[in-house]
């Protein structure tokens, strides 16, 4: 079963259900997947990594202007998202990868980062934010 395909059944569940806050996000999202699939890119994973990207964006602006609520719904939008995305990489599994970049690139300043962050990020596979990527290379290379 493709993940637009799961989406589908899980917005008729809540269609059923008469869960209005999740009805409205998984229509969004099978909206943008179907778009994506209209494009040609059959990469859905990186369809739903994006939209969940949005939502915590779109919370954090909403947090910085003072209105919580809206947060709050965005942030329960992308918590809904991420159930449909793998598990993220723990801290010592992104450790060990950033590490394995490192000694397979010959990195050994801060100037190498771009080896080691395109080396990481194929091995990776959207298991890990770029940034939270980002931040441990630079720690790696400058300690």
């Amino acid at each position: 079963m493709t993940l637009t395909e799961r989406v589908k059944s899980d917005l008729a569940t809540a269609m059923k259900a008469g869960d209005k806050e999740r009805v409205g996000t998984l229509r969004l999202v099978l909206s943008e997947l179907q778009k994506a699939a209209k494009e040609g890119s059959d990469d859905e994973l990186a369809v739903m990594r994006r939209e969940r990207k949005r939502r915590q964006e779109a919370a954090r602006a909403f947090r910085e202007g003072g209105r919580e609520d809206l947060a709050g719904a965005e942030e329960s939008e992308s918590a809904l998202i991420e159930t449909y995305l793998p598990a993220e990489l723990s801290d010592e599994e992104l450790s060990a990868l950033v590490d394995d970049a490192v000694a397979s690139t010959g990195a050994s300043s801060p100037k190498d980062m771009g080896a080691v962050m395109k080396a990481v990020m194929a091995q990776v596979g959207g298991r890990a934010d770029g940034r939270r990527v980002s931040e441990r290379v630079k720690e790696r290379l400058t300690a």
